[in-house]
């Protein structure tokens, strides 16, 4: 997404908790601080336990951030689970050009109907619980989203994806990291606009 006469681009993570929409905001943050942007990443969460919905947020400019609040009006919104589009509203405050990246087997087309988007908004969607159960053996869909990420900020190449998200989880043993490694690259390859 190329950040157009200086304007701050926010993005909007709509999840649960352990889905990894926060690390997922992390590491977006991390990938394009290298880029030379200026950027935030902060998660705001309401009861703090698995499956409880949460959101993260990022801000991304070419010049210093001074804002500190929520995300109100974003740019992007990535719906990590899908059943939060039904629950959470993910539309709400959105530009109305906002890019909406869904985790979902849902027709892109389909989807922008169900949501009422206008014409100058896109939709991506990538089914990444399927890519996380295939890759991993469960539910993880953070890795596939990373990856579809590269559609909308091209000046990032999904190999930075896959390197930063390596890099952040060195923790885990090598086969999990290769198998995020490969969910991120399918998200890149599955990715599906409207």
């Amino acid at each position: 997404m190329q950040n157009n006469n200086g304007r701050t681009i926010e993005v909007r993570w709509h999840g649960r908790g352990g889905q990894g929409a926060k690390s997922a905001s992390a590491i977006l943050a991390e990938v394009l601080f290298d880029g030379g942007k200026y950027v935030q990443a902060f998660p705001e969460y309401g009861a703090e336990r698995q499956g409880a919905p949460m959101r993260a947020y990022n801000r991304v400019s070419d010049h210093p951030i001074r804002r500190r609040c929520s995300v109100k009006n974003p740019n992007i919104v990535v719906v990590v689970d899908p059943t939060m589009i039904e629950s959470a509203n993910p539309c709400e405050g959105c530009t109305k050009d906002a890019v909406y990246l869904v985790n979902t087997h849902e027709n892109a087309n389909k989807l922008r109907e169900r949501l009422k988007l206008s014409k100058s908004a896109k939709v991506l969607v990538v089914d990444a619980t399927k890519i996380t159960l295939e890759e991993l053996g469960q539910n993880r869909p953070n890795a596939p989203l990373l990856g579809a990420l590269s559609h909308v900020f091209p000046e990032v190449s999904v190999e930075e994806f896959a390197d930063h998200f390596t890099k952040k989880m060195g923790q885990l043993p090598a086969k999990v990291l290769e198998a995020n490694r490969r969910a991120i690259l399918r998200g890149r390859e599955e990715a599906v606009s409207a």
